[in-house]
Protein backbone atom coordinates (compact mmCIF):
# COMPACT_ATOMS: atom_id res chain seq x y z
CA UNK A 1 0.00 0.00 0.00
CA UNK A 2 1.24 3.51 -0.73
CA UNK A 3 0.46 6.13 2.11
CA UNK A 4 0.85 9.71 1.27
CA UNK A 5 2.18 11.97 4.27
CA UNK A 6 1.17 15.73 4.49
CA UNK A 7 3.10 17.35 7.12
CA UNK A 8 0.78 20.91 7.50
CA UNK A 9 1.15 23.96 9.36
CA UNK A 10 -1.25 26.96 9.57
CA UNK A 11 -2.62 25.49 5.83
CA UNK A 12 -6.24 25.76 6.34
CA UNK A 13 -6.66 27.36 3.17
CA UNK A 14 -4.58 24.49 1.25
CA UNK A 15 -5.05 21.53 2.84
CA UNK A 16 -8.93 21.13 1.31
CA UNK A 17 -7.81 21.65 -2.33
CA UNK A 18 -5.12 19.35 -1.42
CA UNK A 19 -6.55 16.19 0.27
CA UNK A 20 -9.47 16.57 -2.40
CA UNK A 21 -6.73 15.79 -5.59
CA UNK A 22 -5.71 13.16 -3.98
CA UNK A 23 -9.29 11.56 -3.63
CA UNK A 24 -8.63 9.35 -6.38
CA UNK A 25 -5.90 7.85 -5.18
CA UNK A 26 -7.31 7.31 -1.93
CA UNK A 27 -10.58 5.28 -3.10
CA UNK A 28 -8.46 3.07 -5.50
CA UNK A 29 -6.21 2.23 -1.87
CA UNK A 30 -3.61 5.09 -1.41
CA UNK A 31 -3.66 6.40 2.77
CA UNK A 32 -3.47 9.92 3.32
CA UNK A 33 -1.73 10.87 6.38
CA UNK A 34 -1.94 14.66 7.80
CA UNK A 35 0.33 15.74 10.38
CA UNK A 36 0.00 19.06 12.16
CA UNK A 37 2.51 20.56 13.78
CA UNK A 38 0.55 22.67 15.49
CA UNK A 39 -1.71 25.08 13.50
CA UNK A 40 -3.35 28.11 15.09
CA UNK A 41 -6.15 27.67 12.52
CA UNK A 42 -8.32 25.31 11.10
CA UNK A 43 -5.94 22.90 9.74
CA UNK A 44 -6.64 20.14 11.51
CA UNK A 45 -10.75 20.18 11.26
CA UNK A 46 -10.51 20.92 7.33
CA UNK A 47 -8.51 18.12 7.24
CA UNK A 48 -10.35 15.19 8.96
CA UNK A 49 -12.78 15.21 5.66
CA UNK A 50 -10.57 14.12 3.36
CA UNK A 51 -7.66 12.09 5.45
CA UNK A 52 -7.61 8.59 7.10
CA UNK A 53 -5.41 10.07 9.79
CA UNK A 54 -5.26 13.64 10.78
CA UNK A 55 -2.34 13.16 13.86
CA UNK A 56 -0.67 15.96 15.36
CA UNK A 57 3.34 15.97 16.61
CA UNK A 58 6.32 18.86 17.76
CA UNK A 59 6.11 21.16 14.95
CA UNK A 60 8.87 20.92 12.07
CA UNK A 61 9.02 19.07 9.29
CA UNK A 62 11.43 16.29 10.18
CA UNK A 63 9.81 15.52 13.58
CA UNK A 64 6.03 15.73 11.74
CA UNK A 65 7.38 13.35 8.82
CA UNK A 66 8.87 10.50 11.29
CA UNK A 67 5.42 10.93 13.11
CA UNK A 68 3.56 10.16 9.70
CA UNK A 69 5.78 7.42 8.56
CA UNK A 70 5.30 5.64 12.44
CA UNK A 71 1.48 6.00 12.19
CA UNK A 72 1.12 5.40 8.30
CA UNK A 73 -0.02 1.18 7.50
CA UNK A 74 1.94 1.30 4.04
CA UNK A 75 4.91 -0.13 3.10
CA UNK A 76 5.64 2.47 0.38
CA UNK A 77 6.03 6.10 2.06
CA UNK A 78 5.34 9.39 -0.20
CA UNK A 79 6.08 12.47 1.75
CA UNK A 80 3.90 15.45 -0.14
CA UNK A 81 4.24 19.22 1.02
CA UNK A 82 0.49 20.63 1.56
CA UNK A 83 1.05 22.84 -1.22
CA UNK A 84 2.41 20.84 -3.79
CA UNK A 85 0.75 18.59 -6.52
CA UNK A 86 0.94 15.15 -7.60
CA UNK A 87 0.73 14.30 -11.86
CA UNK A 88 -1.70 11.77 -12.56
CA UNK A 89 -0.97 8.29 -12.23
CA UNK A 90 1.55 9.08 -9.98
CA UNK A 91 0.94 6.22 -8.06
CA UNK A 92 1.38 3.82 -11.14
CA UNK A 93 4.56 5.80 -11.93
CA UNK A 94 5.72 5.36 -8.08
CA UNK A 95 5.48 1.43 -8.06
CA UNK A 96 7.43 1.59 -11.36
CA UNK A 97 9.91 3.35 -10.02
CA UNK A 98 10.48 1.12 -6.71
CA UNK A 99 10.76 -2.24 -9.24
CA UNK A 100 14.64 -1.27 -8.93
CA UNK A 101 15.18 0.98 -6.79
CA UNK A 102 14.42 1.84 -3.27
CA UNK A 103 13.45 5.31 -3.46
CA UNK A 104 13.04 8.56 -5.80
CA UNK A 105 11.65 11.65 -6.44
CA UNK A 106 9.77 13.54 -9.28
CA UNK A 107 10.75 16.30 -11.26
CA UNK A 108 9.08 19.85 -10.26
CA UNK A 109 7.06 22.59 -11.89
CA UNK A 110 6.67 25.96 -9.76
CA UNK A 111 3.57 27.31 -10.57
CA UNK A 112 3.28 31.38 -10.19
CA UNK A 113 3.58 34.71 -12.70
CA UNK A 114 7.58 35.27 -12.40
CA UNK A 115 9.18 33.84 -15.37
CA UNK A 116 12.28 33.00 -13.67
CA UNK A 117 10.19 30.06 -11.90
CA UNK A 118 10.34 28.21 -15.09
CA UNK A 119 14.10 28.47 -14.88
CA UNK A 120 14.70 27.71 -11.09
CA UNK A 121 12.39 24.20 -11.65
CA UNK A 122 14.75 23.67 -14.40
CA UNK A 123 18.25 23.74 -12.62
CA UNK A 124 16.27 22.35 -9.69
CA UNK A 125 15.74 19.12 -11.63
CA UNK A 126 19.23 19.23 -13.19
CA UNK A 127 20.93 19.66 -10.19
CA UNK A 128 18.54 17.03 -8.60
CA UNK A 129 19.45 14.06 -11.70
CA UNK A 130 23.24 15.09 -11.20
CA UNK A 131 23.84 15.01 -7.55
CA UNK A 132 20.90 12.31 -6.79
CA UNK A 133 19.90 15.01 -3.91
CA UNK A 134 16.29 15.78 -4.37
CA UNK A 135 14.14 18.87 -2.36
CA UNK A 136 11.15 18.46 -0.32
CA UNK A 137 8.99 20.05 -3.31
CA UNK A 138 10.07 17.19 -5.45
CA UNK A 139 7.90 14.55 -3.45
CA UNK A 140 10.12 11.85 -2.10
CA UNK A 141 8.76 9.06 -2.07
CA UNK A 142 10.76 5.26 -1.00
CA UNK A 143 9.94 1.60 0.30
CA UNK A 144 9.44 1.73 4.39
CA UNK A 145 12.62 -0.27 4.36
CA UNK A 146 14.55 2.05 2.85
CA UNK A 147 13.03 4.55 5.13
CA UNK A 148 14.03 3.01 8.24
CA UNK A 149 17.28 1.71 7.17
CA UNK A 150 18.34 5.54 6.37
CA UNK A 151 17.40 6.45 9.88
CA UNK A 152 14.25 8.53 9.26
CA UNK A 153 14.50 12.38 8.97
CA UNK A 154 17.56 13.68 11.07
CA UNK A 155 15.99 15.80 13.91
CA UNK A 156 17.17 18.90 12.27
CA UNK A 157 15.23 22.34 11.38
CA UNK A 158 16.28 22.69 8.07
CA UNK A 159 17.87 20.57 5.22
CA UNK A 160 15.96 17.49 6.34
CA UNK A 161 15.48 16.95 2.90
CA UNK A 162 19.01 16.92 1.97
CA UNK A 163 19.91 14.54 4.65
CA UNK A 164 17.80 12.01 4.45
CA UNK A 165 18.48 11.82 0.54
CA UNK A 166 22.09 10.99 1.39
CA UNK A 167 21.36 8.53 4.00
CA UNK A 168 19.38 6.76 1.18
CA UNK A 169 21.81 6.53 -1.29
CA UNK A 170 23.80 4.83 0.71
CA UNK A 171 20.96 2.55 -0.21
CA UNK A 172 20.39 2.81 -3.90
CA UNK A 173 20.30 5.08 -6.57
CA UNK A 174 17.22 7.64 -6.91
CA UNK A 175 14.57 7.20 -9.11
CA UNK A 176 14.22 10.44 -11.05
CA UNK A 177 11.11 10.44 -12.75
CA UNK A 178 10.26 12.98 -15.64
CA UNK A 179 6.86 13.11 -14.29
CA UNK A 180 6.37 16.65 -12.67
CA UNK A 181 4.52 17.40 -9.15
CA UNK A 182 3.63 21.16 -9.35
CA UNK A 183 4.51 23.29 -6.01
CA UNK A 184 3.74 26.72 -4.82
CA UNK A 185 6.00 29.54 -5.67
CA UNK A 186 5.10 31.74 -3.35
CA UNK A 187 7.93 31.67 -1.66
CA UNK A 188 10.21 32.87 -4.53
CA UNK A 189 7.58 35.71 -5.16
CA UNK A 190 7.47 36.97 -1.67
CA UNK A 191 11.04 37.06 -0.70
CA UNK A 192 11.91 38.06 -4.01
CA UNK A 193 13.48 35.75 -7.07
CA UNK A 194 17.07 37.02 -6.67
CA UNK A 195 17.09 37.44 -2.79
CA UNK A 196 15.67 33.72 -2.73
CA UNK A 197 17.70 32.18 -5.23
CA UNK A 198 21.17 33.64 -3.55
CA UNK A 199 19.68 32.43 -0.31
CA UNK A 200 18.78 28.98 -0.84
CA UNK A 201 22.34 28.31 -2.70
CA UNK A 202 24.04 29.90 -0.02
CA UNK A 203 22.55 27.69 2.92
CA UNK A 204 23.12 24.76 0.79
CA UNK A 205 26.98 25.11 0.23
CA UNK A 206 26.59 26.39 4.48
CA UNK A 207 25.19 22.66 5.25
CA UNK A 208 27.38 20.90 2.87
CA UNK A 209 30.30 22.66 4.70
CA UNK A 210 29.05 21.34 8.19
CA UNK A 211 26.84 24.99 9.53
CA UNK A 212 24.46 24.24 12.41
CA UNK A 213 21.18 23.60 11.30
CA UNK A 214 19.49 25.55 13.78
CA UNK A 215 21.87 29.02 12.42
CA UNK A 216 20.33 28.07 8.42
CA UNK A 217 17.22 27.57 9.92
CA UNK A 218 17.20 31.19 11.57
CA UNK A 219 19.17 32.82 8.31
CA UNK A 220 16.07 30.74 6.08
CA UNK A 221 13.64 32.57 8.20
CA UNK A 222 14.62 35.89 8.74
CA UNK A 223 16.28 35.94 11.77
CA UNK A 224 19.75 36.78 13.52
CA UNK A 225 22.29 34.72 12.92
Amino acid sequence: MLSIIIPALDEEARIGECLARLQVMRRAGTELVVVDGGSRDATREAARAGADQVIESPRGRASQMNAGARAARGGTLLFLHADTLLPEGASAAIDRALRDRAWGRFDVRIAGNHPMLAVVATFMNARSRWTGIATGDQALFMRRAAFEQAGGYPAIPLMEDVAICKALKRVSKPACLRERVVTSGRRWEERGMLRTIVLMWRLRLAFALGADPARLARLYDGRAA
